[in-house]
């Protein structure tokens, strides 16, 4: 399968892709260390059927992390299920003291990845959304180029692995599936004892942060020195020097603030996080950020049950954001990109976002820290095509059934990304379930992902089948608004509603069969049918509603209902005009 046959739909940002270095950034805004090489750029690429060894003949370049589906890979093909994706790339050995270490990452690659260098099979990865790495040092060899070699099957949604919207046959809602490497892939030095990984969990009635710290290598005479700045000023240091010889952890301490600074949406106040570690005559270095904040449902003065933050009642409004781009599919073009959908978003006047069944780089959720843009973030669905999640909720049973294997598979990618994504302090919220797609066990994994992390809401299913668990009940009204009565410890939410639709020639990805909820011919009629809509939506603040989503922030492939073309080239509302009308949305129902 290819992409359409036609004049691709492209961003602003695709002209400034360089294919030899696309997406320069650090990947891992969390945990920054200074000696790294980025692997992004041309690579070689085949497609082959699955069960074929390594190419020996190599059909072209891709551009690497572009899916190869995209208009930005230089492909635009899938290999589909019976296929397989091989990549290829040589690259320099760097240049090592005695004792470091060579790690490979990859921020995701959709859906199983092998991974080879230099002809020794490093291992096998299942799951398209999270990072994964591998110590390479001892398959180097000196003195001459390294050959990297990864091969990616995908079954897209001929599996009943966590996929999302992508689909073997796009239409409506469902979109081009996303094969292969699709974030950065980056090498990074380490010295022989080094700090693997890392958690700052904010405290925020006690003013401090506990910080653990998951460390590799040897252990002698070793000691992590820890510094808290507040725009560079130091505010708290501590060394620690107990660790747990068991699970390399260092005991979880817990670090006080004085005159602590918050994180809000209005004032998002991040604290950097300078990390020494030394051991067994080896020093490691990295820098970090965290932000103190609070999030919980408990009842307002009002008597309704509210979302909290920083204990106090806030509504949250945002939109759908699916992160979908028409030139890089899963991957945005440039990371200025990225940023430009949640700078946009907060100028539009929205407080929160829906990162709706997909997971982002870490560099978006950096960027959404920084700018002060509260996210929930969706767990990509698992369902084929065919399965109970594509009929009407009326149809639907009560809870699906998923096989071992498969429920294993979903529980893996779930922990995954919850691990990936728990620094940030901007994800308020775990949506696991989104209409029932792939929904199975609810209550179970909804009691699961809270005991995994007791820092955050766990949301309701998203939509229809709500079995009384959760944080939320969530109801889903199309064109809406609507609610479901709040219930004692759940406050009520609305999902998803909206997606008023208004196409515009010129920015459409395909010219016929485009759709919205409910479709306006100019912009001047969109604004009034949004305006009506939010007029209906005020008074139900006052009936308990504590948060609401719109559906969504740009269009999509044939979806027109956003209120940004696909192509991020045209605001079908200008943002001030929005920002006017969300302004008695989100501060209704402060300091109550």
């Amino acid at each position: 399968m290819t992409t359409p046959t036609r004049t691709p739909l492209v961003t602003p940002w695709a002209d400034q892709v360089d294919r030899n270095s696309p997406l320069p950034e650090y990947p891992r805004p969390q945990l920054v260390r200074e000696r790294w090489t980025n692997l992004n750029g041309v690579w070689d690429y085949a497609i082959a059927p699955r069960e074929q060894a390594a190419p020996e003949q190599w059909q072209g370049e891709i551009v690497v992390p572009f899916p190869v589906e995209s208009h930005l890979s230089g492909v635009g093909q899938s290999p589909g299920p019976g296929g397989k994706l091989w990549y290829k790339r040589k690259f320099a050995k760097p240049k090592l003291h005695a004792g470091e270490r060579v790690l490979l990452h990859f921020g995701a690659v959709d859906w199983q990845a092998t991974v080879s260098v230099n002809g020794h099979a490093l291992g096998v990865h299942e799951g398209g959304h999270d990072p994964f790495s591998f110590d390479i040092t001892n398959v180097l060899r000196e003195g001459e180029e390294q050959e990297l070699m990864v091969a990616v099957w995908d079954p897209t949604d001929a599996g009943a692995q966590p996929r999302g919207k992508q689909s073997l046959h796009p239409q409506a809602i469902w979109y081009l599936p996303v094969t292969g490497i699709w974030q950065t892939v980056w090498l990074e030095v380490v010295p022989a004892a080094y700090i693997h990984g890392l958690q700052l969990t904010p405290e925020f009635d006690r003013s401090s942060v506990r910080v653990a710290v998951n460390l590799r290598g040897p252990r002698a005479d070793a000691s992590l020195n820890v510094r808290i700045l507040a725009e560079g000023q130091l505010v708290a240091e501590q060394t620690l020097t107990e660790f747990d010889s068991l699970i390399d952890f260092c005991k979880a301490t817990e670090i006080r603030i004085p005159a602590p600074r918050h994180w809000s949406p209005d004032s998002p106040f991040l604290y950097d996080v300078e990390l020494t570690y030394r051991s067994a005559g080896q020093e490691d270095k990295v820098r970090s950020y965290f932000g103190i904040r609070k999030v919980e449902v408990r009842k307002a003065a009002d008597g309704f049950e509210r979302i909290f933050l920083n204990n106090e009642p806030l509504f949250l409004y945002g939109p759908l954001d699916q992160g979908w781009w028409p030139d890089g599919l899963y991957t945005a073009p440039t990371d200025e990109a990225l940023r430009w959908d949640i700078e946009i978003t907060k100028a539009m006047g929205f407080n929160m976002t829906r990162k709706h069944i997909k997971v982002e780089p870490a560099r978006w959720y950096y960027h959404c820290d920084r700018i002060g843009l509260v996210v929930w973030q969706d767990m990509p669905s698992s369902l084929r095509s065919g399965d109970p999640g594509h009929v009407p909720p009326r149809l639907q049973p009560l809870d699906g059934v998923f096989t071992a294997e498969d429920d294993a598979q979903f529980r893996a990618e779930l922990r995954a990304m919850i691990d990936a994504l728990r620094h940030f302090p901007c994800i308020t919220s775990w949506v696991t379930f989104n209409e029932c797609w792939g929904q199975h066990s609810t209550n179970n994994i909804l009691a699961w992902v809270r005991s995994l992390d007791t820092t955050r809401m766990v949301n309701g299913p998203s939509g229809w089948n709500d079995l009384g668990y959760g944080d939320t009940i969530d109801k889903h009204d199309y064109p809406g608004p609507g609610m479901w009565p709040p219930q004692p410890g759940r406050a009520s939410v609305l999902g998803e509603f909206g997606g008023l639709g208004l196409p515009v020639p010129g920015h459409l990805w395909q010219e016929q069969a485009n759709w919205g909820y409910r479709d306006s011919d100019k912009a001047e009629d969109l604004v009034v049918h949004y305006d009506s809509m939010l007029r209906h939506l005020r008074p139900l603040i006052h009936r308990g509603l504590a948060a609401a989503v719109y559906t969504q922030l740009t269009d999509v492939e044939g979806e027109v209902n956003g209120m940004i073309t696909y192509d991020r080239k045209v605001l079908k509302i200008t943002a001030e005009k929005l920002a006017e009308l969300h302004l008695p949305l989100t501060t209704s129902i402060r300091r109550d």
